[in-house]
């Protein structure tokens, strides 16, 4: 028998699309296709606009079909682009929407640099207000010129315009036509543009106010209570993302659909599986987007203040700085393998089984299969006690034959126990995955940090802002500097260098050294200091100290502004109004990380835990933020103070109950499997979470691009500390000889403020911290200002200016 011939597979429009999105995966293919796409839009560019002057001159021409056209070589046109423009142009202009035909050309020099992977603008808004754009403008230049038709070839609104325009004319009248397009205008320019809206507000609200009181009309100030706007957070939306993530038996429902996959129970109870929805979770995997969708949180808008000045935007300084992108990050879960159908009834009949020997009947099983370990909720019969299935999670262990079988009884809201299996082989949550996520895109959050996935394959964020310190925690080799990695990526993904600045501790001096590289755009340190990475001890309790005086000169700082909290502080400082002369300047976060903390605590102590425990207490306001880590969860390091001002806790794998209760205030670590899985609490209930890995070679590919670029002159300077290996030396080792050239004018400023502050004078006259802390030792020597007093600034002993003079008479 002849073989049989195979069938050529019909090509379908999905098909069709899936071969261009595969081919767009290849740089050579979207290189050309981008450029193709450029020099085509140029082509048109100039057709269009030799149309405006030669379209006169061809138009006898356009009567011929295009082929005739271009075939006859005796046939002449005057447009650039010769005779296929010029019957393009005609096509688009004159028959088609007029001017607006630019448009178009617009859309595809966007398109075609978005290709070759150059982030200008969306182009779903580039079309949404190109769309309307051109219609609109069509229509109004038909009406505009509808009576100048029979004396000028050119349609400036096209075909389009006119005919819609003498339509609409002949249905409401010039005068409505007229009402119609500026409505359609205003309306357009409030909903799109709020900066539009706000300024014809402005403009209402002065007019009231002149027509009321002329007087109050000169200094208008608006006051935004941005505490109220951002006091709701965003709930947790439901996410999945592959086949057979949301999978429920139920013992109770009778099948109905022939395509799910049933089985007869003994007891003659169906056993269904329902279909997993759609994933939602993460972004779709489109070419066109090379770039991230990075968004900077706070939006500084164009619109001018009352004072007539544009918005302060504090981003300016490095305008030209460039988000990381998705690529610079690998997709670890591309091997992942899926829960069989095989292990779910497996697990499941173990558990029933094992329920039964102990006289435990259930009326419902329901299985979420989660990237790491597997929900089983169950429902008891009536009468069930529920201590009695707790007591039982060693005996569900042994059945299953499984590590890290957790009892959750109940569940909180849903009425249910659930029992917690590992899976057999649990995946890999990569880091590329969190960050493309819409939850982590589309985050309001100030601080958002983007740990990991959910049992239930939620992309788990949580707000560092909000936290406001996180304490991270577990045994050796179960993912702690792995998770400290995310937190750190996470939130370089999402802020610009002016708006978030890291003070790194690594007493192992090798955990967090790979971020030395963006010391000059991310990092704050001391301003004598060499490293970026903080890694001496002694070091660490000056920076420490430090970071307490910057604290209370923010706490100043918001004292003289009437502000609550540094998001209405900034909001002031950006709407320009608070002086920077005064001393007021934007004030990023601070995000403190010490890893090691117990070597800390060992070598320093109180040292150390007491400036720690006082910025926990009153940083968050001011926005200073702290998380610690450390791999020995005892109570000699995780002391009372420290666990009473770390309400967000992190728990990975560790040794015992007793190490789990020191960090969570409740069992749990104890039963994970490792490998970055852990707990969350939030001052509540647990959350168990798969942490996302991202591996050294991502982060340092990170670092090096964020490096590369133009960064600020130096690191960000904390205040001038002066430890205990300063605190000995003399006032009478300063040469008042040589005394600096602002030395009178500081000593002014101290008397004056009665402050002896060294970070008041390093603001006052912008200058370095060195050179600050030099004119406060020779103040002291002059009996100006008092000694040091660690954390507190200095006391002033000169009450008045007048004796303030006679000082600086016996010091020339």
């Amino acid at each position: 028998m002849p073989a049989a011939s195979k069938k050529t597979p019909k090509k379908t429009p999905l098909s069709i699309y899936n071969n261009w999105k595969e081919q767009f995966k290849n740089y050579k293919f979207r290189f050309l296709t981008g450029l193709i796409l450029l020099l085509v839009s140029t082509y048109f560019l100039l057709a269009f606009l030799s149309f405006l002057f030669t379209g006169f001159a061809d138009k006898s021409k356009f009567d011929i079909p295009w082929w005739d056209l271009v075939s006859d070589s005796e046939i002449t046109v005057e447009n650039w682009t010769g005779k296929t423009g010029a019957y393009l142009s005609d096509l688009f202009i004159n028959q088609g929407i007029g001017l607006s035909a630019f448009a178009i050309t617009y859309l595809m020099i966007v398109l075609g640099i978005r290709i070759l992977g150059f982030r200008i603008a969306s182009l779903r808004k580039t079309f949404y207000h190109s769309f309307i754009i051109a219609i609109w403008f069509s229509i109004t230049m038909g009406f505009l010129f509808i009576d100048s038709v029979d004396a000028n070839y050119l349609l400036l609104g096209g075909a389009h315009g006119y005919f819609m325009s003498k339509w609409m004319v002949s249905a409401i009248g010039n005068i409505g036509l007229a009402i119609v397009l500026i409505a359609i205008l205003l309306t357009y320019l409030s909903v799109n543009f709020e900066s539009f809206y706000l300024l014809i507000q402005r403009v209402i609200k002065r007019d009231k106010a002149t027509a009321i009181t002329p007087a109050l009309a000169e200094n208008p100030i608006e006051t935004t209570n941005i505490e109220d706007e951002e006091e709701g957070e965003p709930k947790l939306e439901e996410e999945h993302e592959d086949e057979h993530k949301n999978t429920e038996f139920d013992f109770t429902r009778p099948v109905d659909n022939p395509n799910l996959s049933t089985e007869l129970e003994p007891d003659g109870v169906r056993f269904e599986v329902l279909p997993a929805t759609e994933p939602e979770d993460i972004e779709p995997d489109n070419e066109l987007d090379l770039v991230i969708q990075n968004q900077i949180n706070e939006e500084y808008s164009e619109e001018e203040n009352p004072d007539g000045l544009v918005d302060y935007d504090p981003t300016l300084d490095l305008s030209s700085y460039q988000f990381p992108s998705l690529d610079l990050l690998d997709d670890h879960g591309a091997d992942n393998t899926q829960v069989t159908m095989d292990e779910l009834n497996a697990n499941k009949e173990r558990i029933v089984k094992t329920l039964e020997d102990y006289k435990i009947q259930i009326t419902n099983i329901k299985a979420t299969i989660g990237p790491t370990v597997t929900l089983y909720e169950i429902v008891p019969a009536p009468g069930v006690r529920i201590s009695k299935i707790k007591n039982l999670e060693d005996d569900i262990a042994l059945s299953l034959a499984a590590l890290g079988i957790r009892i959750i009884a109940p569940i909180p809201g849903r009425g249910t126990i659930g029992i917690e299996v590992p899976n057999s082989e649990p995946e890999i949550v990569s880091m590329r995955s969190i960050i493309a996520a819409k939850k982590f895109q589309h985050t309001k959050y100030d601080l958002p940090i983007a740990l990991g996935k959910t049992i239930s394959n939620e992309t788990f964020v949580l707000d560092l802002a909000k936290a406001p310190h996180m304490l991270v925690a577990g045994a050796t080799g179960q993912g702690k500097s792995v998770g400290l990695n995310a937190i750190i990526t996470s939130l370089l993904y999402k802020k610009h260098p002016s708006q978030l600045k890291f003070v790194m501790v690594d007493p192992k001096k090798v955990e967090l050294n790979i971020y030395a590289k963006i010391e000059r755009h991310f990092l704050a340190k001391m301003a004598d200091e060499e490293d970026p990475i903080i890694t001496d001890v002694q070091k660490v309790v000056n920076t420490l100290n430090s970071l307490t005086i910057e604290m209370d000169d923010r706490y100043d700082l918001l004292k003289k502004a009437h502000a609550r909290n540094i998001k209405e502080y900034n909001h002031k400082f950006i709407k320009r109004q608070l002086n920077p002369e005064k001393g007021h300047r934007f004030l990023p976060y601070i995000v403190v990380i010490i890893d090691e903390f117990a070597d800390l605590i060992m070598t320093a102590g109180k040292e150390v835990e007491q400036p720690i425990a006082r910025i926990a207490q009153l940083a968050r306001a001011v926005g200073i933020h702290m998380i610690i880590a450390t791999q020995r969860p005892s109570t000699n390091i995780i002391t009372g103070s420290i666990k009473a001002n770390f309400p967000t806790r992190i728990a990975f794998k560790v040794a015992s109950m007793i190490d789990s209760r020191t960090i969570l205030d409740s069992p749990g670590a104890n039963q994970l499997i490792g490998r970055g899985d852990m707990l969350v609490s939030q001052g509540g209930d647990l959350i168990r979470v798969q942490c996302a890995f991202v591996d050294t070679p991502e982060v340092e590919k990170v670092n090096e691009f964020i490096g590369s670029q133009r960064g600020y002159a130096s690191a960000f300077n904390l205040p001038e500390y002066q430890g205990s290996e300063n605190s000995g030396n003399e006032p009478g080792d300063v040469d008042l000889s040589k005394k600096d050239p602002l030395f009178e004018d500081a000593a002014r400023v101290v008397v004056t403020n009665q402050s002896g502050s060294t970070s008041l004078i390093q603001r006052r006259f912008s200058i370095g911290y060195n050179r600050a802390g030099r004119i406060i030792d020779q103040l002291e020597a002059a009996k100006i200002v008092g000694p040091f007093e660690g954390s507190k600034a200095r006391q002033v002993l000169i009450l008045d200016e007048k004796e303030l003079d006679r000082i600086l008479e016996q010091l020339i």
